[in-house]
């Protein structure tokens, strides 16, 4: 729609609404005809600038979308969507088992009714001989690379830092500073 069309259907569009201001029950018929007359003029208008085809629904993200009739706004895209998030609220999961086909009874259990494994982070200090615990094992290794910066920048900080990953085993993940070894005695024991 340019600006000369969109012009003309605002003027034609405000003239009929001057019409129905001033409409009354003893409006004469040639004030109906003009009216008429008017309508016609702003229908045309609209036809004219009206380009494309008219939208199949009312869904401002589809508008020429697939139609669901029983959807408010006639998307069947966003009606869909809609079905889905009531179907999760209400626990749209797989069914339940039903007991014929439950599992048969383990001695051992079941892997979910076993615990989760625990795993911990283990900040280490390097004293001058052996790797030393210098902080409290933590279950997030995030938590345990923080405490160990903030060990770094302490002034009394240790010549190295490093960080175990206690699972099944132990597993050295990362070594900050070089561990040297450094003799208890100054002189050499002399």
């Amino acid at each position: 729609m340019n600006h000369a069309q969109l012009t003309a259907l605002g003027r034609a569009l405000r003239l009929l609404g001057e019409h129905g201001e001033r409409l009354t029950s003893e409006a004469s018929d040639a004030k109906l005809h003009e009216v008429r007359g008017d309508v016609k003029r702003a229908l045309d208008l609209l036809d004219d600038t009206v380009t494309g085809a008219a939208p199949t629904t009312r869904c401002a993200q589809h508008p020429y979308g697939a139609v669901d009739e029983s959807a408010p706004d006639l998307c069947l895209l966003c009606e869909t969507r809609r079905r889905q998030a009531r179907r999760a609220e209400y626990g749209g999961g797989p069914a339940p088992a039903r007991p014929d086909q439950q599992a048969v009874q383990s001695r051992y259990g079941t892997r979910e009714e076993r615990p989760q494994p625990q795993q911990r982070w283990i900040p280490e200090m390097w004293t001058g001989q052996v790797w030393q615990l210098c902080g409290t094992p933590r279950h997030d290794r995030r938590e345990a690379d923080l405490y160990l910066a903030a060990q770094r920048r302490r002034p009394d900080a240790a010549m190295a830092y490093r960080l175990v990953h206690e699972f099944t085993d132990y597993e050295v993940v990362r070594v900050w500073g070089t561990p040297l070894r450094v003799d208890p005695e100054p002189m050499g024991g002399i």
